[in-house]
């Protein structure tokens, strides 16, 4: 239902119309179908937040907190601080935002496991969103493929949320790793990594005119 709806409020939000509070109660029925569907539309959200800033009597928190978790699970991309800067700051002080703002923040950091540990302490936040937990993984996976040539795999289970044995190696074929022993080799990341060596020519000519510039 949410792709269904999606090109309808991709036509509700084209010029002046994006600004009508009388879409707000669509605009949130969207939100809510992104959430249960897996689905994520950014602009369409944005424009809510929008509307709430200039319609501060008709702010919903719970929308607010789907729109912040959803935007959590497109790391690394930045659409978390684009809606973050829509919020006031009485807004981001309030629970359960600012918690969802100081998950933002762990997972900036990559510190996954204290993520992890912080969500098993709330799971009425994640489970809002159906697809949470794997969207992060993607993002930790992201980060792993990036930052290790080789790794335990008794650490990337725990990067991962402490999945069993069998979830850790359904995300290692996805990514195309391979297992040796205890041992995860994710990529050789000495050919990403390209050395450049740099000749300086300075010939007499150009020393002796910049020298006798500077004399003068």
């Amino acid at each position: 239902m949410a792709e269904a709806m999606r090109q309808q409020v991709a036509n509700m939000l084209r010029g002046i119309e994006r600004y009508n509070p009388e879409n707000l109660p669509t605009l949130e029925r969207y939100v809510g179908m992104q959430s249960q569907e897996n689905a994520y539309d950014l602009e369409a959200n944005l424009a809510v937040l929008k509307l709430y800033q200039f319609n501060p009597h008709k702010y919903n928190k719970d929308i607010t907190c789907k729109i912040l978790l959803k935007a959590l699970t497109n790391f690394p991309h930045t659409d978390f601080i684009l809606c973050r800067c829509l919020l006031s700051e009485k807004q981001c002080a309030e629970k359960p935002v600012d918690q969802i703002i100081y998950l933002a923040d762990i997972l900036e950091r990559c510190d996954f496991q204290a993520f992890w540990n912080r969500i098993l302490g709330m799971p009425e936040l994640s489970l809002q969103i159906v697809g949470f937990a794997d969207s992060i993984r993607k993002f930790v996976c992201h980060v792993v493929g990036i930052t290790f040539q080789t790794v335990e795999k008794a650490l990337l289970s725990e990067l991962l949320g402490g999945v069993d044995a069998q979830t850790l190696s359904h995300w290692i074929k996805k990514y195309g790793w391979k297992e040796d022993g205890q041992m995860v080799f994710i990529a050789n990341q000495d050919e990403n990594i390209k050395t450049k060596n740099i000749t300086e020519k300075i010939d007499f000519e150009s020393v002796a005119a910049l020298m006798a510039a500077c004399q003068r």
